[in-house]
Parts: C-alpha cells; sequence; structure tokens
C-alpha cells in the first residue's frame, strides 16, 4: 500500500519516526519526508541511514509556510511532532497549546490543502482524564482530529493513542540504566504505579493498523498489558546483572498517576472491539441532537474505563522476554552482558 508512495512524518527524528524508517526504508516505498526543527538530530539520521529514500526538511509545525512546503506531492502522513514532557509542559503550557494543539491544525489543513490521501497523528494516555499541561494539551489536539476528521472530504484523518513506550527518549528504561551504570540508586515514584507496556515497533503497527481500518475521525487503541514499576525496576537490576543494586522510593512526581487510562468508560461503551486493538468512531451527529443537552444514557453510567490497573499484569518472566526483544536497548544489553 505505500509502493512508491512518498510519505511524510512530522517529528520524524524522534523515536517514533527512527522505528518507522527501520520498518520502511527496505520496502518499495518511493521516499520518506523527514519534517522536524532540529539540524542537528536529522544530520545524525541522516549520516546514519545514508539512503537516498530519505528527505530532510527543517521546520515547525507552528510554522505554515514550512508544513505547505514539506508537504507538496506527499500521499501520506504520520504526525508524531510534540511536545511531550510533563514537567516542561506544566511550566510552559502555552508552549504545549501552540505546538500540539495549533501544529497539529496547521499540519492537517496543510496535509487538505495538498490533497493528502491519509493523515494518521499520535496521541497518549495521558490524554485520557487528563491532570497535567501535556495531556490536557493532547486531549486538545485529539479533539481537533476529530472535528476536522468529521467535516473533511477527500483527506482521512485518523488519531492512535498508546501508553507508555518502552525505551523511547526520555522513558525510564534508559534512566534505569544510566542509573546501573553510574552506580547511583535506581528511583522510582511509587512501587505500586502501573504503566502499560508497549514496544516502538508496536506503536509503529498500531499506526499501520489504523492507516488500513481507519475512517475519517476514528480514534484507535492497541490493548497493552502493564506493569508496575517496582516489578519494572527489578526486572532491569536482574536482567543487567545487578539484582542487589539499590532502589530508592522518591514519592509521586507532580502531574503523576497512579495508573494511566487508554479509554474513557465513554469510549468503552461505543468501542468496537477489533481483536488486539479498539476502534473508537466518531460521532458523525451535528450539535443539533439532543443528547447533548436533553437526553442521557445510562449505559455511559454503567460501563468501566479501560487503564493500566485492570489490563492483564505481567509477571517477571513476561516482562523479561519483552525487554530483551527492546531495539534501542541492544547495544546497553550486550554492555552488561545481558544478551
Amino acid at each position: 500500500m505505500f509502493k512508491n508512495k512518498i510519505l511524510l512524518i512530522s517529528g520524524g527524528t524522534g523515536s517514533f519516526g527512527s522505528a518507522v524508517l527501520r520498518r520502511f526504508l527496505e520496502s518499495d516505498i518511493q521516499e520518506i519526508r523527514i519534517f522536524s526543527r532540529d539540524e542537528l538530530k536529522q544530520d545524525d539520521m541522516r549520516r546514519f541511514y545514508n539512503n537516498d529514500k530519505l528527505k530532510f526538511y527543517i521546520g515547525d509545525v507552528r510554522d505554515k509556510n514550512s508544513i505547505d512546503d514539506a508537504m507538496i506531492g506527499v500521499d501520506y502522513v504520520f504526525h508524531a511532532a510534540a511536545l511531550k514532557q510533563v514537567p516542561s509542559c506544566e511550566f510552559y503550557p502555552m508552549q504545549a497549546v501552540k505546538t500540539n494543539v495549533i501544529g497539529t491544525e496547521n499540519l492537517l489543513n496543510s496535509a487538505i490543502r495538498a490533497g493528502v490521501k491519509k493523515v494518521i497523528a499520535l496521541s497518549t494516555d495521558k490524554a485520557v482524564y487528563p491532570i497535567n499541561a501535556m495531556g490536557i494539551s493532547k486531549a486538545m489536539m485529539e479533539r481537533v482530529i476529530v472535528a476536522k476528521g468529521r467535516n473533511v472530504k477527500g483527506t482521512t484523518i485518523i488519531c492512535t493513542r498508546y501508553g507508555n513506550v518502552m525505551a523511547s527518549r526520555g522513558s525510564v528504561i534508559p534512566l534505569f540504566i544510566d542509573q546501573v551504570r553510574s552506580g547511583k540508586p535506581i528511583t522510582i515514584t511509587d512501587p505500586s504505579m502501573t504503566r502499560f507496556m508497549m514496544s516502538l515497533d508496536q506503536a509503529v503497527d498500531l499506526v499501520l493498523f489504523a492507516f488500513e481500518n481507519g475512517q475519517n475521525g476514528d480514534i484507535f487503541v492497541q490493548k497493552a498489558p502493564a506493569a508496575t514499576i517496582e516489578l519494572l525496576a527489578n526486572t532491569m537490576k536482574n536482567i543487567l546483572g545487578r539484582p542487589n543494586h539499590e532502589v530508592k522510593t522518591i514519592g509521586t512526581r507532580h502531574g503523576e498517576k497512579l495508573y494511566e487510562t487508554l479509554l474513557t468508560k465513554e469510549e468503552m461503551v461505543k468501542a468496537v472491539d477489533m481483536g488486539e486493538y479498539y476502534r473508537i468512531p466518531t460521532d458523525t451527529r451535528d450539535l443539533n441532537y439532543n443528547k447533548f443537552f436533553e437526553e442521557g444514557e445510562d449505559v455511559i453510567t454503567e460501563s468501566g474505563e479501560y487503564h493500566s490497573h485492570n489490563t492483564h499484569q505481567l509477571n517477571e518472566d513476561e516482562l523479561r522476554s519483552l525487554l530483551l526483544k527492546l531495539y534501542e536497548i541492544q547495544n546497553e544489553l550486550k554492555e552488561f552482558g545481558a544478551i
């Protein structure tokens, strides 16, 4: 389906973009455009892959002109550009709004004008019942996507939402490895805190499933197992051959949840179970219907949400198996003699 097509990845120098490149560069795709604002990361990527199919565009989703220039001739877009760090978004919430909300609308409008066939945007579990600025901005991003998809013709706009991506940039697994390497205690917030466990390759699988099965305004969620932070820390210690390494509990950080939710109870009512995935179809009705104002639905009250406390909980053997397969930490695992 990507044969002789041009794909643009916004925020393409990040962890997700690298995972897509590993999957696509040896395929029969015609061209992959990396759109981002970081020229150093682009140069690193250019040197590392050294592939003529890879084209680089310096720009920012906040800048409409730079997106328009990169969008000419594009068939498909994977939209991964975002401000993702909870602390920085908390201190600079308007920066999160400008990139995650307004930047998304800029990109969607540019894609529509350029006649792009499909746009798949990436969201996060933090957008569900959000308690921090990053999650709130991502929740608004989702609303922009759904609203735009409801009204547009000719361009299919779809959203994917996933939980914690193991070993992605800024996540705890690389942090734990660095702490063990430097002899510092592994720091965890709350031992009973749970997070979904999903690899970057699975994140790409989710995007491709949405690409094949999605309709305008849909949100797709991949079912994923979860683990406690305590189990993750202990499993990492054992994998790295440091079973007695100190683990220090520092307490829950500002803007952090005990568990993450992938589907609200309102979404679970209408979610379509597609095996390994849930599809949340968009509500195609307009503002003129009574359930916004005068009527209610008992089924929503009775429904339950889907979160990292009530999904399948991994044991140490299952989690160990997942961690050993992570492409992103293979060099570190070799360094410690784990593989």
